[in-house]
């Protein structure tokens, strides 16, 4: 392991199958490129097809004739609990692990890597009342039915580079706590946080086969999703790609969730808080230096508040520090790789080649030459058809649009392919809970930009299918059985 030193991975060039460690098929290896270095920081083993097949096989055994799927929920729980015990003792390293990977903040990656641990503690706690067995009478004639909910069987789990571990956690906690057998696949540009994960249940003592994971490249990736053994598909990420698992999942017939991009709407009303609202969209637009799925990237503003809002919202912008990861005063670190900025400056020269006009950033901060850095970026004059009002960008690029009517700002704000997240800005909760009915998205906050374990999450249209978090989470792995019983 060449990463830092505060990142002890064991076996880093091996993959973790069966319960065993062992070296990838073809010996195949994937570097880890740090976002604020463009150094090599990790090397970790790369699987290929032949590895697919028996990380498959591993969980199958463990699924059909292992005792996981056959423990009882408050068994299966107790280890979820010992996990998150040993995860605890890790925390910095998987903190460690994220800003060295895609150069998050060090100073927010506590708070965002012990959401992800909180997974554990959540679903272990379900078990005491999330209802496996629900008994009722019949209908039509004497007796009743269980209605049960068993495991799904083996989940694929694939999870995106730039919130690892909480996404994958948020995936593999609730497909234990089922019953269901898994194989963890992280995006090739961050594995680290997936081999802590792995460690920990080895840790623990998991059965061999529950947890297996795999690191590799799109190509045997693309294998896993297609292997007749894998029962659910688990998958956050682009559209592009979701596509993709969707039709092959439609082709036989697995099941499939899927968490994929948003071009979040922010409807500002007006009676609003303007301070509080560009302070709001400024900062929330740079967490991860935009790369957060649900971020808030369009703001729909009424006309006549135009000018006053778009200087506020720059004013606050040019406030924002720009920084190494590690400097305690920095709030915006880079994005996650080179060519993800190249596409978040594709998307700036292609927003001025349309007309909107740049108020502020739209470039590389020029006292940071190493490192994929850059600006946030705020525009106006945002027409509803244009590219950067549609598609993700993925990146610290906030547009501002305007509306006359409540009505006409409810149908720019649904006139996307998108329907992730959203949120409504006015100092009226009704008229707040009016506009986010009316909002085809799966989430949408007043005045802020907040999420909760406890609820479902996910999207409308091209942002997804299916829901992840709360009980929804749970039931995505499992199967329903009714079963009849005589009086």
């Amino acid at each position: 392991m060449n990463a830092q030193a505060d990142i002890s991975i064991a076996q880093p060039h091996q993959l973790y199958i069966g319960g065993v460690w062992q070296d990838a098929a073809k010996g195949g290896r994937i570097e880890v490129i740090s976002a604020h270095s463009e150094e090599v920081v990790a090397t970790v083993a790369e699987a290929g097809e032949a590895d697919m097949n028996a990380a498959v096989a591993a969980a199958r055994r463990a699924f059909d004739a292992g005792p996981w799927p056959r423990m009882t929920p408050a068994e299966r729980a107790g280890y979820l609990t010992r996990m998150s015990e040993v995860l605890e003792r890790r925390l910095a390293e998987i903190e460690r692990a994220w800003v060295e990977q895609i150069g998050a903040l060090a100073k927010e990656a506590p708070f965002v890597i012990g959401g992800g641990k909180g997974w554990f503690d959540y679903y272990a706690g379900l078990a005491e009342t999330f209802a496996f067995e629900k008994r009722q009478p019949l209908t039509d004639g004497p007796g009743e039915a269980v209605v049960v909910r068993e495991p799904v069987g083996v989940a694929a789990l694939i999870a995106p580079w730039n919130n690892p571990f909480g996404i994958m956690a948020g995936k593999l906690a609730p497909a234990l706590l089922a019953g269901c057998t898994t194989i963890l696949k992280p995006a090739p540009e961050t594995p680290l946080e997936a081999y802590i994960i792995a460690e920990v249940a080895e840790e623990v003592g998991l059965p061999k086969g529950v947890v297996n994971l795999v690191t590799a490249g799109r190509q045997a990736s693309d294998y896993l999703v297609r292997h007749g053994g894998v029962d659910k598909v688990s998958f956050t990420g682009s559209v592009q790609a979701g596509k993709r698992i969707a039709s092959v999942c439609g082709e036989r017939l697995a099941r499939c969730t899927l968490e994929l991009g948003g071009k979040s709407a922010a409807i500002v009303l007006d009676d609003c808080d303007i301070d509080m609202v560009s302070k709001t969209l400024a900062r929330v637009i740079s967490i991860s230096a935009g790369q957060v799925c649900a971020t808030l990237s369009r703001a729909i503003v009424p006309a006549h508040m135009h000018d006053k809002l778009a200087e506020a919202i720059a004013a606050e912008m040019a406030t924002i520090r720009v920084g190494h990861p590690d400097d305690p005063e920095a709030e915006m670190g880079p994005l996650a790789m080179d060519r993800q900025r190249a596409r978040v400056e594709e998307y700036i020269a292609l927003g001025r080649s349309e007309g909107a006009q740049i108020l502020h950033g739209g470039a590389r901060p020029a006292a940071l030459e190493r490192g994929y850095y850059i600006e946030p970026t705020l525009f106006s004059g945002v027409a509803p058809g244009m590219r950067i009002a549609q598609e993700e960008i993925f990146g610290p690029v906030l547009g501002l649009m305007t509306y006359e009517s409540e009505e006409e700002a409810l149908a720019i704000a649904n006139d996307s392919p998108f329907g992730l997240y959203g949120a409504v800005f006015t100092g009226d909760s009704d008229r707040a809970y009016r506009i986010a009915r009316g909002v085809r998205t799966g989430t949408v906050a007043h005045n802020g930009f907040r999420f909760d374990p406890a609820l479902p999450f996910g999207g409308f249209k091209q942002s997804g299918v299916g829901r992840e978090g709360g009980e929804s989470g749970l039931l995505s792995f499992t199967e329903t059985k009714s079963i009849i019983l005589p009086v």
